[in-house]
Formats: C-alpha cells, structure tokens, sequence
C-alpha cells in the first residue's frame, strides 16, 4: 500500500481501493504493512485530493494493531524534499504515532548519520519503533579518470561502498536506538553474492533484527531475497502478486514457495494472501493509466492450490542448490526462468547499467511522456551515473534520485540544444552540491561546486534560517485559516504549494456547504473567461521561458512590480520537485502568460519583462 503502488503506479491507489483492501489485511498475519511516508503524503494531496492523515487514520481504525503499520521517513528530510527544523520533524512523528503509526523506517538519502540521529532518538522518545535504514549503492563502474577524480582515486580506484561501510552506518543507527536495521535496496542493486556478504555481516555485528528490501528492476530482486533468507535475514520486504516483481519488490508468493522448500516459516497467512490477490486484479486493472506494464499481468498462481509443472518446480530446486553453492550467475539464470514463467517483468538491462531505483525510472518515465519528451529517456538514462558522479557518489533515493533525475534530464536537453552541460541546474541540485543536503560519501570536486555554486568550500544547511509557512486567513471563505488545526498545519511545513491548493479546496468545500451559491464566483468566472478573449498584444520584452515542463504552482509577483536580480518569480512543480525561477536582472513584470495549476510545456511563456 505504500512502496508497491510507488514503485510500479506512480502512487496513484485511491482511499476507495484501499478501503476496499482493508479488511482483508486484518487476518493476513503480517508482522508489519508499510501504508505510509515516502511519496503518499505528497501524492494523495497532489493528484488524488485526500487527506494523508485520514489515510493514516482509516487504515489504523480496521487494523487495530492486528499488524504493525510502517512508514518510511527520509530523515531530516522527513516525507519531503528539502531539510526541515527539528520541531517540524517532531510534530509529525508525534501526531503519526497519535494516529496509529508503529514503525517509522528512517533513512538518509547520503547516508549522513547526523541527518537520521534527531530521528531515531525522538520516534523512540515518542514510544515509536525506529527502523534504521542503510542505503545501498554500489562503487562507480572503472573509467579513466582526469582532474579531481585521478587525484582522488589515482591509478587504482578506491572502493568506497565495502561492506564495511554498510555495517558502520548500521552500527551507528543501533547506537542511537534503531530497534530494526533495514538494508535498503532501493535501486534493486545488490547482486546475490553482495546479499550474502552484507545481510551476513549485519547479522554478526547487530543486536537488533535485520530487514530486507529490494527491488526487481534489474533482475536481481528474487535471487538476493533468496540469499538473504539462506544468511539468515529476519524480515524480508515483499509485495502482493500483482503489485510485485517488475520495479517493485519480489511477490511473497514465490518467497513462499522457496522458504517451504527450505522449511522457513513465513508468518503471514496466505489464504488470506489469496484473498488480497483476486482484490488486487481489478485495483491494477484501474490504474492501468499509470502501469507500464499494463499489457503484461503475471499469470493467475495459488501457491496454496495450483501444482506447479514439474520442470518448474524443478527450477525452484535448482535455484536453492545454486544459491547454496554461491553460483551465482546459474542462481539468475534460474530465477528469471521462473519469473519468466509466470509472466513477471524482465530485467530492465537500461535501469541495471544506469544504477537507478525503480520508482525514480517510472516516475521520470512518467514525467516525460507528460512532458511529450519521451525520446530523451535513454539519453538521460545514460547520463545520471554521471551526474551522480559529479556530486560525490550520492546513493539515489528521494529525494537524491528525484533532484539527479531532474537534472539527468535537464543535461539531456542541454546536449540537445548544443549548449554546455549543466547550463540550467536546478536550485535542488545546486543546493546538494553546496552541502546543504548533508556530507556526500564522496568529495564534491571543489571546482565543480564552484562552477555551480560561486565558491568552492561546502556550505550545510542551517535549519536556523527555515521560514516557517504562513498561515493566513482567508476572507473568500469567511475568515478562517487556511490550516485549520495542527495536521493541517503541518501539511503546510511540510509541502507548502502543494498543502496550499489542498487546503484551500477544504475551506472552500466547508464554505460553500453553509453559503448559498456566491455570485461572486460567477462574477470571477466570467471576468476570466472574459479575459480570455481579449486578444493578446505582440511581446516586445524579453521573456522567462519554463526551463522544463510541469505545473505552475505559485506565482510571486503582479504586472509593474520591479524585481531585482536572484529574487523568485514564480515557481513550479516539475519531476515531482518545487523548482524556483529567479529573476536574471533588475527588471519590471510587464505580463504573465501562465496561472497557478496550468500544464506548461517545455520554454513555454511564463513572464514578459518591460523593454
């Protein structure tokens, strides 16, 4: 209900499927469900209209407590994109836990231990369970290095990413509380043998249990899970059926299958499994608008029923004997011949060599066929180990993934265009290049951050300078705030544009069920459609163009206002990131050709300048 439908549907499972699923978790026995965190909070307001707390609350209420109910926190970064005060990171633990909430998976998208430390001790202090998250990632592929790099690496390139550094981040999380460690896969990139090496030395250097998650993207999902189950993991993430495999974690059903051969207990239900399963046929099926594998549903399977043909089963036998014999390349052989077999994804060779998680690949897949850009994916594909290189070996999850991706995509257009790379950075990645991200596990080139930044030294982040969102009241609906209780008002900190439109529908629904209908909006509406007629006069200005597509989510300034050079004018959503636009020069606004909420393409009109 959380990372399934990120992964493969772009977080689009409506309150009424989830509803509808609800009750059937109750009996299923699992030791946790992860309902929340990562993209819901943002997604449910931003494309479904809903509220994320009475998601949180709904799925507690027919719970209750039957099963351990998770989220995933991106540390400082909470459930957001950017780095949040400490007193914002707390209002939402507290009221999460108030709601139902018992596991908070926390994670650093650098892997910094001091942007998760106030995290784990405070879900603690709040009676939470923290679940501290070490993100995987893998050393750059061998390349001949020049300037910083060569210096840095010199003939023979030093590996960072050992197991050693895992075990380290994970030692540090139990020393500060974490009661569960999770080893996060979230690119699908930990081959079998490196699951073996790491899930081992976790479980000989921790106290607490080891969880965990990947992701089958590149193929190498069912065969790890495995490896992971013969070095003794204790939990193991997994999806349902039809929500599994592909970008998405592997399907408990073929983890059953295995562990039953093995004689591990799996302490879930699965005739309450099935039953989820034949619920989750038609949920799919009405997503299809968001599926990239719509056409391709895995074959029906009962595990508990259905007898596998011989030479099938014979695979799974096959696949345990070659993983207990570390075979490794026979290990995926066979374990794509099973998942061949039952319709699953391939692997995505594209997504393994560019060292991507599947949610940043369907969401940029997403957004440019939104964008009608859909010929640039695999130039952009290609270029994110690059720039993932060039600001210090950043592992990619949210929001790391989304800032990299964004800027893969931009650098495409560039080299498109002709124009040098990185001529239109993003303010997000400029900010982790600067440091106010966290420490990267690499040095950004001091050149580099210079280019980028103006100066060369890291500068972190001081929450010291956060501007707390305002609350203002609204005279349109009677006077009443536009967060209306300390939920809501945290919705504001959290994603300001995003909670603002959401917000303001609340009061305006809450407004128009005590008013009669306002003449006043026909009025408006009238005027606009009005304003829409009125022919456009030539533009003799210089124009600010969108630098990619998205939506426009707020403008800052009036037509005759000056601005000065630097000061935000407008900003947008693009990628599943806020992206400001700053004024290049002292200038005045002469005209603005967009709204809040309009689609804009790619160097579409956004502001015209006074000559």
């Amino acid at each position: 209900m959380r990372d399934g439908q990120q992964s493969l549907f772009a977080t689009r499972m409506s309150q009424t499927d989830i509803d509808r699923l609800l009750p059937l978790y109750v009996d299923a026995g699992f030791f946790a469900i992860e309902v929340w965190g990562g993209a819901v909070p943002d997604s449910v307001m931003r494309y479904l209209d809903e509220s994320p707390w009475n998601r949180l609350r709904s799925v507690s209420e027919v719970m209750q407590g039957k099963s351990l109910l998770t989220a995933l926190s991106r540390g400082r970064n909470l459930f957001g994109y950017v780095p949040y005060p400490d007193y914002v990171l707390e209002g939402f633990y507290k009221e999460a836990i108030a709601n139902g909430l018992n596991v908070m998976r926390i994670f650093d998208a650098l892997n910094d231990i001091d942007n998760v430390r106030f995290s784990i001790k405070k879900f603690n202090e709040l009676g939470g369970i923290p679940d501290g998250a070490v993100c995987y990632t893998v050393d750059p592929k061998p390349e001949k290095k020049t300037g910083f790099f060569a210096k840095l690496f010199g003939k023979k390139e030093e590996k960072i990413f050992t197991d050693e550094y895992f075990v380290d981040k994970a030692r540090q999380m139990e020393a500060l509380g974490a009661k569960i460690i999770t080893l996060k896969d979230m690119a699908g990139l930990v081959n079998p043998l490196r699951a073996a090496s790491i899930i081992s030395a976790l479980k000989a250097n921790l106290k607490v249990d080891v969880d965990f998650h990947t992701h089958c993207t590149p193929g190498y999902g069912l065969a790890s899970s495995l490896m992971a189950i013969l070095n003794g993991v204790d939990i193991l993430d997994t999806n349902i059926w039809y929500f599994g495999g592909g970008s998405a974690a592997p399907a408990i059903e073929l983890i059953y299958i295995f562990c039953q051969k093995l004689g591990v207990e799996v302490e879930a239900n699965m005739e309450a499994v099935g039953r989820i399963r034949q619920q989750l046929v038609d949920i799919r099926r009405n997503l299809a608008a968001f599926d990239l594998q719509k056409d391709h549903f895995p074959r029906q399977f009962d595990p508990l029923t259905d007898t596998l043909p011989a030479e099938v089963d014979t695979l799974f036998d096959q696949a345990i004997q070659a993983a207990k014999a570390l075979d490794e390349p026979r290990l995926l052989d066979l374990c794509h011949r099973i998942e061949e077999y039952f319709g699953f994804p391939k692997p995505n060779e594209l997504v393994r060599e560019a060292e991507v998680p599947g949610g940043m690949y369907s969401n940029m897949v997403a957004q440019l066929k939104q964008l009608q850009a859909s010929d640039l994916l695999d130039d952009a594909m290609r270029l994110i180990p690059k720039v993932r290189r060039d600001a210090g070996l950043i592992p990619l999850v949210t929001p790391t993934s989304q800032i990299v991706g964004s800027q893969a995509v931009s650098l495409a257009l560039d080299r498109k265009k002709g124009n040098p790379d990185y001529s239109n950075p993003s303010m997000q990645f400029i900010s982790l290049v600067k440091g106010e991200y966290g420490h990267t596990p690499v040095a950004v080139d001091p050149e580099f951050r210079r280019k980028l930044t103006g100066a060369p030294e890291e500068v972190p982040y001081d929450t010291s300078k956060y501007k707390q969102p305002e609350n203002p009241v609204l005279p349109e609906f009677g006077g009443v705030k536009l967060a209306s209780n300390r939920e809501e008002e945290l919705l504001l900190e959290l994603l300001p544009a995003v909670a603002t439109g959401f917000l303001r529908k609340r009061r305006q629904e809450e407004f128009n069920a005590t008013q009669a209908a306002s003449a006043a909006a026909a009025a408006a509406k009238a005027a606009e459609e009005a304003a829409k007629a009125e022919p456009q006069e030539p533009i003799t200005g210089e124009v600010v163009k969108a630098p990619m597509g998205g939506t426009i989510m707020e403008i800052r300034v009036t037509p005759g206002q000056t601005v000065k050079k630097g000061q935000v004018i407008l900003v947008y959503e693009a990628m599943k990131m806020e992206n400001e636009v700053e004024a290049e020069r002292d200038a005045v606004i002469k005209r603005i050709f967009v709204k809040p909420g309009e689609v804009v393409g790619l160097e579409a009109n956004l502001i015209e300048f006074a000559d």
